[in-house]
């Protein structure tokens, strides 16, 4: 049998995650000094583990509303509401902001409406809208990693329906400007469009808070956040989805016949989460993106990043590519990411600073050493 003949030609023109090819070579390796994954270093709060613990203990294993625990979409509903003043959206917990946006583009795209997002980008943004019938569109952000307003005002067709923001950003680390912000929200009022806000990373920004377009045009968002990256729980898979009511509804009729809901046991979870102070985690990685653009900026040049845990360095002119950097790096023992992964252009690189202090700066004199 042909099993191939089986396989959709929508996921056969879809490759395998960039991202997950450099973990299966870093299996290969032998106590690398890993600075390619998107994944916290810290451990999940003790009393956010005992929670779960404790839910599990109280028998709470079976299906929440599809919407999520009500006592936990309360608390959403009152975070939303406390940020963003005036704005009455509709909420729904999700299988981590990955199953929010899945949902949203699901509920949203007709085969052939388009999606606009900027160039670097998180993975998911190009295969997403092919694998649901849409069709991706990319803009080159500006030289600071910052969106363009007449860049992507000039990619907007009569197919447009969405745009995406992402702030703090994968892979750039870099903070949207809240100027740029409010000229894409103004853009998307002009052109009668939403905006995917995904806002994954809101809670690690260190230079001030993280603009949104919630503060400009709430009623043409749809923010997309999670617990994973905050509170170390990435595997719990915990996010929420906020904006208007018709389409949080059509997401949660598909979350019925997909998701289901999210688990359960990380729903009372994180009831706590949300109650527990990360000030000391946020500024232990201000300390690592403080370490790490200081042992890199004699050698590279990048934007300096103000969220999240990465920075996307420029290669050394000396190699002929990201990727060619990317694998004389490897062969020194430092797992980073190709920049091709996130971007139509080989030109750079990512690095996430999740990595102990002492691994972090061993890193950085390798790549320095490269790039000399």
């Amino acid at each position: 049998m042909n099993a191939n003949r089986f396989i959709a030609e929508k996921v056969a023109a879809v490759d395998v995650s960039g991202i997950r090819r450099i973990f299966d070579m870093a299996a290969t390796m032998t106590s690398p000094m890993d600075l390619s994954i998107g994944q916290p270093d810290f451990d999940v709060p003790e009393s956010v583990k005992q929670a779960a613990i404790d839910a599990i203990q109280a028998g709470h294993s079976g299906y929440t509303p599809t919407r999520g625990l009500p006592v936990l979409c309360e608390r959403i509903d009152a975070k939303v509401a406390g940020e963003f003043p005036g704005w009455d959206p509709m909420v729904m917990v999700t299988c981590g902001v990955s199953g929010g946006l899945l949902l949203a583009l699901m509920a949203c795209l007709n085969p052939g409406d388009e999606v606009v997002y900027g160039d670097p980008y998180f993975v998911s943004y190009k295969s997403l809208p092919h694998l649901v019938g849409g069709k991706s569109v990319i803009v080159d952000l500006d030289d600071g990693f910052q969106p363009d307003p007449e860049r992507f005002a000039a990619a907007i067709t009569p197919k447009t329906k969405l745009i995406v923001l992402n702030s703090p950003s994968n892979p750039t680390g870099v903070v949207s400007t809240g100027e740029r912000v409010r000229a894409i929200a103004e853009l998307a009022r002009k052109h009668d469009l939403l905006i995917l806000s995904d806002e994954i990373y809101d809670l690690l920004s260190y230079d001030g808070r993280s603009p949104s377009p919630a503060d400009f045009a709430p009623e043409r968002t749809l923010l997309l956040r999670g617990f994973g990256k905050s509170y170390g729980m990435t595997g719990w898979r915990m996010g929420f989805a906020a904006g208007p009511q018709e389409i949080v509804t059509s997401m949660m009729k598909i979350q019925q016949y997909t998701f289901v809901c999210a688990p359960h046991m990380a729903q009372r979870a994180v009831l706590t989460a949300m109650d527990t102070d990360m000030s000391a985690t946020v500024e232990a990685y201000r300390v690592k993106r403080d370490l790490v653009i200081s042992e890199l900026r004699d050698a590279f040049e990048f934007v300096k990043p103000s969220g999240g845990f990465y920075v996307f360095p420029k290669a050394p002119a000396k190699y002929a590519s990201g990727t060619a950097f990317v694998e004389a790096a490897i062969k020194n023992n430092v797992m980073i990411i190709p920049g091709n992964v996130f971007s139509e252009r080989d030109t750079h690189f990512r690095i996430s600073y999740a990595a102990d202090n002492k691994v972090l700066k061993k890193a950085c004199a390798v790549l320095c050493s490269l790039a000399g």
